[in-house]
């Protein structure tokens, strides 16, 4: 009696786990058909060529969504190559550096930093970095895609400190005795082989950073100074731009449902999951490299 309970306990927690995993898979394909449904319209009602165009002014029936998508991008990898080795180094200190008092008292508050408002990191962007970009750099203004990136690196760095620095606890202790033991130093035991080990969560946690840069919204309209331009220059850095989910965000609102520029929002939608699922794509299948020749060998 009691393993036949058992095992229709098993069989019950194993189909809610597949139920789960099976429901997660169906929600991410219901959103994709609801932006497929009122985005692939527009490319009915405008050509595609307005589409590519490099002008985005809905109201003269412009609908470029180029400069939307470089922007988009061109916040985003300025951003990463802010937060990267910032978020590995203090990953690296937290984990392998640090003392214990001092790791139990960063990690908590590694990810306090985490759960602060979009919106307030945002108005501190706007009252506090953009002021000081425009008066140290020269800028003609505060708003531009280098204080965009600032803000995103602030926001990706508990995400990407988190997961890489649980990437470094998974390598295993005998790598660090095997350094140490042929006679390598501290730290080129953690560059040469404690964080070539962990390379594989550490592109998972760039990745994951990135997913957080792209999908910002408040912030990033706070500080980027809205404006539709291509980012093609390098004093880009310090010009306003607009990025894909800004532009969602500020014009959803006025637009009236079913009208051409509401498809056209919904278009840029789709271009930003498209977008975003190549990125996690590419991580996947960078992890999924890495094992398998670790396996080979």
């Amino acid at each position: 009696m009691h393993d036949t309970r058992g095992r229709w306990m098993e069989f019950a927690i194993e189909a809610l786990i597949r139920v789960l995993g099976i429901s997660t898979i169906g929600i991410v394909l219901l959103i994709f058909a609801f932006l497929l449904r009122e985005g692939l319209p527009v490319f009915f009602q405008v050509p595609l060529t307005n589409f590519l165009d490099v002008r985005w002014y809905p109201t003269f029936g412009m609908f470029g969504a180029l400069p939307l998508l470089l922007g988009s991008a061109f916040v985003t990898f300025t951003a990463i190559a802010i937060a990267l080795p910032l978020g590995v180094a203090t990953a690296v200190f937290v984990r392998e550096v640090a003392p214990n008092w001092a790791r139990e008292i960063l990690k908590p508050l590694i990810e306090v930093l985490a759960g602060i408002p979009s919106v307030v990191l945002g108005f501190f962007g706007m009252t506090f970095i953009a002021p000081r970009v425009r008066e140290i750099l020269g800028a003609p203004t505060g708003l531009t895609a280098f204080t965009g990136a600032l803000v995103l690196a602030y926001m990706s760095l508990p995400t990407i400190i988190s997961v890489a620095e649980d990437a470094l606890d998974a390598v295993p202790k005998s790598y660090r005795d095997a350094g140490l033991a042929i006679g390598a130093t501290q730290w080129q035991t953690i560059w040469r082989v404690v964080v070539p080990a962990a390379r594989s969560g550490i592109v998972t946690a760039v990745m994951l950073g990135m997913g957080r840069a792209i999908g910002e919204t408040m912030a990033v309209m706070m500080v980027t100074g809205n404006a539709a331009r291509m980012p093609l220059t390098l004093d880009s850095f310090f010009r306003p731009v607009r990025t894909m989910t800004a532009t969602i965000a500020a014009e959803m609102g006025e637009v009236a449902k079913g009208s051409v520029h509401y498809r056209a929002l919904f278009a840029i939608g789709i271009l930003l999951f498209v977008v975003t699922f190549f990125i996690n794509l590419t991580a996947a299948r960078a992890i999924f490299t890495k094992r398998r020749r670790g396996g080979l060998r």
